[in-house]
């Protein structure tokens, strides 16, 4: 197409000789370049401005260049939500049960909690079966994580079972607690010995409180059970501290003197803890929440501890690092929780984010600088450089060691079959899931195909627009054309003459 600037110069040369009052309709087309034939495709990069009947680039290259199906359809592939082959499964979070999630996944990885739960008595099992107690709930969600096609799965069955509130972030150190009590009692009272006691057979341990008279020497021991060490993370630099703390010796005098049964009164004493016995699974709740007196509420402590792979604990037995637990922000009644798992069949790390897992690259623990690193504060510390074999967080407010003795990686070995009622509960659940797989499916390709007759249609509309040897056609509608595109309303075609 010829410049701008030569139109206009073209569609106003005859003003140099026609007169004012012999002006005519020939003379007002030429100015206007009514009659100026079309411009054809490729002749113009763009719409031109100098003729009012160029319509190149008008959007036409979005349809008559390749077809992106995409475009077709809000639909997400329904693939995106199945299971990849030899990956874990995770947890819709339902709005504030993130805490949750990440203690359901460091259970499941307890393969002798979860072989055991399998064990547990079942009703009948029908087409419409719900899981009615949290046992139930619990044994139905392992299944799930084990064998569901699903990329994720839904936990508001267990989450509701256990009247907890969605809304509100709850105290995850206290859920733990709870939920483990809960789980001992309802499971004492089944038929099967291996499911009574699995909870204390895996988690506690037995310690004493020693006290010691100063004045006569008499000692006395108050045994106690334990599900989990509660060491206390302030002032301390690594985890040997905590530990160390914990089993320090204590000075009983003043108004906390102890009541001694041989003189009769009370007297100056101390007082210590004595390990007994460790289980397997050895809980270490680092207390990074605690209460502050001059506010009245709880406050997060963001000291960087540092813990080791593996857990000397001296003549009892040594621990390997199986879990940790993460809380992200610098709030205790906010933020995120995910937890870092090793998996006891191949020894692999996996980052357990709510529906979200990824897999840790050569079977190492990275807890990254997402968890390592809160928001600022006002006495912010540098994180301390940690030696081979040890890891470092100010996020971490709970370990989880597993003696080192049970670790085996056979996968063979550790394998874990459903029993027949319970893989019947996936099967139905799987199937569900394929239905509704093939009908997005099905959805996205009738949006595709819908999409594409459209665009054929489109070309053509475009193929008319231009005129031939200045041929007349009439400008179609602009509402009418966004009508028609979006097919809103029926739009006869034909209604407009080209």
């Amino acid at each position: 197409m010829a410049p701008r600037l030569q139109l206009e110069k073209v569609a106003w040369r005859w003003v140099e000789t026609v007169r004012p009052e012999e002006i005519g309709q020939e003379h007002v087309e030429l100015a206007y370049r009514v009659n100026l034939p079309a411009c054809m495709m490729g002749a113009c990069r763009r719409n031109c401005k100098g003729n009012p009947n160029c319509l190149v680039g008008i959007g036409e290259q979005a349809w008559l260049g390749d077809i992106d199906e995409n475009a077709f359809h809000n639909i997400d592939d329904p693939n995106s939500e199945r299971r990849d082959k030899n990956t874990f499964v995770g947890l819709t979070n339902l709005g504030a049960t993130c805490y949750v999630n990440t203690f359901l996944q460091v259970w499941f990885h307890n393969l002798e909690l979860r072989r055991t739960h399998f064990l547990r008595e079942h009703r009948n099992i029908t087409l419409n079966y719900e899981p009615e107690s949290i046992c139930e709930h619990l044994q139905y969600l392992f299944a799930l994580l084990q064998n569901s096609n699903r990329k994720y799965i839904d936990p508001s069955g267990l989450v509701k079972a256990l009247g907890l509130d969605t809304r509100q972030q709850q105290d995850a150190q206290e859920f733990s607690k709870l939920f483990l009590s809960l789980l001992e009692v309802t499971l004492s009272k089944q038929k099967n010995p291996n499911m009574q006691n699995v909870i204390q057979r895996q988690f506690c341990g037995q310690f004493s409180y020693v006290t010691v008279c100063n004045h006569c020497g008499r000692s006395s021991a108050r045994p106690s059970r334990f599900y989990e060490l509660e060491l206390n993370i302030q002032g301390h630099k690594n985890l040997t501290e905590c530990v160390t703390e914990f089993l320090k010796e204590e000075k009983l005098d003043g108004d906390n003197r102890y009541y001694c049964e041989n003189c009769l009164s009370k007297q100056s004493a101390t007082r210590r803890i004595k390990l007994h016995s460790l289980p397997p699974t050895l809980n270490l709740q680092l207390m990074r929440f605690v209460f502050d007196r001059q506010t009245g509420h709880k406050k997060k402590l963001n000291t960087f501890i540092c813990f080791p792979e593996q857990l000397d604990m001296g003549s009892f037995c040594v621990y390997e690092l199986s879990a940790v637990l993460i809380h992200r922000g610098i709030s205790a009644y906010s933020g995120h929780y995910i937890a870092h798992v090793k998996d006891a069949c191949t020894g692999d790390w996996y980052k357990f984010n709510d529906e979200e897992i990824e897999k840790m690259e050569g079977k190492k623990l990275q807890l990254g600088i997402e968890e390592d690193i809160a928001e600022p504060v006002k006495s912010p510390t540098r994180k301390p450089k940690c030696n081979k074999g040890y890891h470092c967080s100010r996020n971490a407010y709970m370990l989880v060691y597993k003696i080192q003795e049970e670790q085996n990686l056979d996968p063979s070995k550790n394998n874990i079959k459903l029993p027949a009622f319970l893989q019947k509960l996936v099967d139905q659940d799987n199937h569900k899931f394929e239905e509704w797989c093939n009908e997005m499916a099905d959805m996205r390709q009738q949006s595709v195909n819908k999409g594409k007759a459209k665009h054929e249609e489109v070309k053509k509309l475009y193929k008319l627009l231009p005129t031939k040897d200045g041929e007349l056609y009439e400008f179609i509608p602009l509402e009418w054309l966004k009508k028609w595109l979006d097919d809103s309303t029926q739009c006869m075609f034909h209604n407009y003459v080209l």
